[in-house]
Order: C-alpha cells, then sequence, then structure tokens
C-alpha cells in the first residue's frame, strides 16, 4: 500500500477560508485527487505552516513513499514565521529522500528550501489557465511530462513565480508569461518535481479561485468589471460539471489536455508511476 503524506502550504485562517469558498482546504482537495489515481493508498494530512503543526522529523518522512506539497497564498520570499516552519519542513523532505511533489507554491517552496529564488510577479498574472506551456530540450524526454503534447494549457492561478532555480535543478517547461513552468530539484538526497500550474485542481475550483481574486484580476485589466468575470467563471464552472459541452470548451479556448481530469493530472500519475515507483523499489518496497 502506497503511503501519502500531504503538506499543506496554507495558514490556518486560510484553510478555514478556502473551505468556506470551495468546500476543502487544498490538502483534502489534494487528497481526494490522489485517491482517485491510487485508490487504495493511505494519505496523511499536516499542516507545517501552523505554530503546532508537528511537522515530523527526517526518520517519520523516510517511512513515506512520496510527500505533496499543495498550493496556498505563501509568499516564500517574506521573512515569517510560517515560511520559515514550511521551509524547514521541505528541507527536511530532501533529506529524507522521499519523493516529493508540489503544484503552484509548493514548487516555490521546494525552490526556496533548496536556495533557489522566488518573486512576485507585479502587474502580471496567470489566472484561470496557463496558456502554451512547451518542455524544454531536458523536459520533452521527462517522465514528468510523458504524454503532454508539444504545448499544453493547464488550470493556473498565481502572482508569485520562480525567478531563479536552485543549484542542480532542470528547468523542464516555460511559457511566455513564466519562464519556470515545470522543473524537477535535487537537493541533499531528494528529488522533487513540481509544476507551477494546479494538475489537482478541478474547473470548478478555477471558477472560485477567479471569483475570490476578482477585485486583482479587475485592477490588473485581466477582466473589465465584476459581470464580465462572472461570465468566465460560470462557462469554467459549467464545463467542469460536463465536459462533454464542447460548445464552453471552444469558447474558452481549450482542449482535453484541461477538459478531461485524467489528461488534466497528468503530471501527477507520471510522479506515481515514474518517481515514486523506483525510488519505492530501491527501497525494497512491495
Amino acid at each position: 500500500m502506497l503511503r501519502f503524506l500531504v503538506a499543506e502550504s496554507e495558514t490556518a485562517d486560510e484553510r478555514e477560508a478556502r473551505r468556506a469558498h470551495v468546500g476543502t482546504s487544498s490538502g483534502e482537495t489534494y487528497i481526494e485527487t490522489l485517491l482517485e489515481l491510487a485508490p487504495d493508498a493511505q494519505c496523511d494530512r499536516i499542516a507545517p505552516a501552523d505554530p503546532d503543526g508537528d511537522a515530523p522529523d527526517v526518520a517519520t518522512l523516510a517511512a513515506y513513499d512520496a510527500v505533496f506539497i499543495t498550493g496556498s497564498p505563501l509568499h516564500v520570499y517574506e521573512d515569517s514565521p510560517a515560511v520559515r516552519r514550511q521551509l524547514d519542513f521541505m528541507r527536511a523532505v530532501f533529506a529524507s529522500g522521499t519523493p516529493s511533489f508540489g503544484s503552484c507554491a509548493g514548487l516555490q517552496v521546494a525552490v526556496a528550501a533548496a536556495g533557489g529564488q522566488v518573486q512576485p510577479m507585479d502587474k502580471r498574472q496567470e489566472a484561470g489557465f496557463a496558456r502554451r506551456i512547451a518542455a524544454t530540450d531536458a523536459g520533452r524526454d521527462h517522465p514528468l511530462l510523458a504524454g503532454r503534447p508539444a504545448a499544453y494549457d493547464a488550470p493556473a492561478i498565481h502572482g508569485d513565480e520562480v525567478a531563479s532555480l536552485p543549484a542542480d535543478a532542470t528547468l523542464l517547461a516555460s511559457n511566455s508569461v513564466t519562464r519556470v513552468q515545470a522543473a524537477e530539484i535535487r537537493h541533499d538526497g531528494g528529488i522533487f518535481w513540481g509544476v507551477q500550474y494546479h494538475p489537482e485542481l478541478s474547473l470548478g475550483e478555477i471558477a472560485v479561485a477567479l471569483r475570490r481574486q476578482q477585485d486583482d484580476l479587475i485592477e490588473q485589466g485581466l477582466v473589465a468589471d465584476e459581470a464580465d468575470l462572472e461570465r468566465q467563471a460560470v462557462l469554467i464552472e459549467t464545463l467542469g460539471n460536463d465536459p462533454a459541452r464542447h460548445d464552453l470548451a471552444w469558447q474558452l479556448g481549450l482542449n482535453e489536455q484541461v477538459v478531461e481530469p485524467a489528461t488534466r493530472r497528468t503530471e501527477l500519475r507520471n510522479f506515481i508511476d515514474h518517481l515514486v515507483a523506483r525510488v519505492r523499489r530501491d527501497r525494497g518496497r512491495t
């Protein structure tokens, strides 16, 4: 049986705010998605950013088959107690040798913990979907992106980005908005695969995220007003409920890479099937 640990990057207040809008915290969403990919997995959830988060030590982390770092509003370039606790936890994950995966802020946490840099995007933001992501030369043959076409879209919403990768990291995918869309990081005996986008999220959750950030999106000129944003959110939400609505996919400029749940989760499946499976074999686990 696979043993997964899901580490929430959200603070307690952020978790409750997300539950009020979406119905789940980011970690709870992750577990729902992971159990669809690996129904027999045992999934534990922790909150290492919390003062009483009880982050496990290196030996405890080594007993897991994989660690997943969720997205959140966390800004890892801010020197706050929550950020320091999250980075300390990620360094312990690397030291444990347990494979790890992160999306959005999860990628940024791993980058910062390994010595890279994260920065705000200023007046830029990817909201709803990251468009025309393309693998680098290294990414084309990397198992994280196996099955992805030459260019693809993915659910995304973020206002921070990776400014520079740490040493012993490999850039796997980029687009015109954010240079680091996917990367592998090797640090202190551990291997991390991560993406700036959200393979774990449903389209309904993307619609909610847009509504929660409507003021920022209007200010940046990505939508004209609240009514414009709501029209977009309704299209996304309706398509998520009925993926067969090809008319809505056409209006949103999306194809099966986003619309089909199995395809949307490509990177998570590849991580489990390739890196997690390989390390389990190396550790003598069956």
